[in-house]
């Protein structure tokens, strides 16, 4: 009983922004539950092609899909293509994303504004798009890749927490339209994660490094397939009653005001 709340089997999931990163990690973690993932990039079919090899070797059934998920034609033309090849949408994970940082005060308004479009805009659309089919269906599971930055600002990336703290709201307010057709509306948060793109960062003595070691109760960066057990659970029957929550995977840091470099 327990381990059929958490079984994907038979269902589908698109993982926007899912070539790489977190969105890879996440995707591989519904796919190990029993889920069919549609993997979807922008960048290239290559790209696509290479994390469909990923997948396969894992066992998991995956599709590939390229389009731009902030160009609303595209993204109702994908959504009609994977319905009519794969099948139903039964989960969507909104996690393609970008981040700039740079200082408010130097920030060009189309650099703000391209933030805000992907980070915000796109989970809109796609959401959109996608929870129309299962509103239809009286049944979905929908997540947004919220952020730290959805309560906390930081110097040099305001348009993201802007468009991160928007994603918060908008994720409790697609709730409270969409839960009384049985689609949830969720979001995860993110803290600090050990991916290729932190690597140069995570080393001993690092300025950064050690901050977020320090800022952390756990005392470390997050590996990938910690945020795998998150995403099950909003994906799966066992969250069937929670809606417009967004849960912080984050080592403890929104727990805490941190504490001084020399304290142990």
């Amino acid at each position: 009983m327990g381990i059929s709340l958490f079984d994907l089997t038979g269902k589908i999931a698109l993982v926007t922004g899912s070539t790489h990163g977190l969105g890879m990690a996440m995707a591989k973690g519904l796919g190990r539950a029993g889920a069919t993932i549609i993997v979807n990039g922008n960048s290239s079919q290559t790209k696509i092609d290479e994390a469909l090899i990923e997948f396969k070797k894992e066992g998991i059934h995956a599709f590939g899909y390229k389009f731009n998920v902030v160009v609303e034609s595209e993204v109702i033309t994908a959504i009609s293509k994977i319905e009519s090849e794969v099948g139903a949408i039964d989960i969507l994970i909104n996690n393609a994303g970008i981040i700039k940082r740079i200082p408010l005060i130097e920030m060009e308004v189309s650099e703000f504004k391209e933030v805000v479009d992907i980070d915000l805009v796109s989970p809109f659309i796609v959401s959109k798009h996608v929870a129309k089919g299962m509103i239809a269906r009286q049944h979905g599971k929908i997540i947004n890749i919220c952020s730290m930055m959805s309560e906390l600002g930081r110097n040099s990336v305001g348009a993201y927490a802007a468009a991160k703290g928007g994603l918060k709201m908008l994720t409790k307010n697609m709730a409270t339209e969409w839960g009384k057709h049985n689609v949830q509306v969720n979001g995860i948060g993110p803290g600090y994660f050990a991916t290729e793109q932190t690597a140069p960062i995570r080393i001993d003595g690092h300025p950064f490094n050690d901050f977020i070691i320090n800022r952390t109760p756990a005392a470390k960066w997050g590996n990938p397939d910690d945020l795998s057990g998150a995403a099950i659970f909003l994906s799966s029957k066992a969250s069937d009653f929670v809606n417009g929550h967004i849960l912080y995977v984050d080592g403890g840091i929104l727990a805490t005001i941190g504490k001084p470099s020399n304290e142990n």
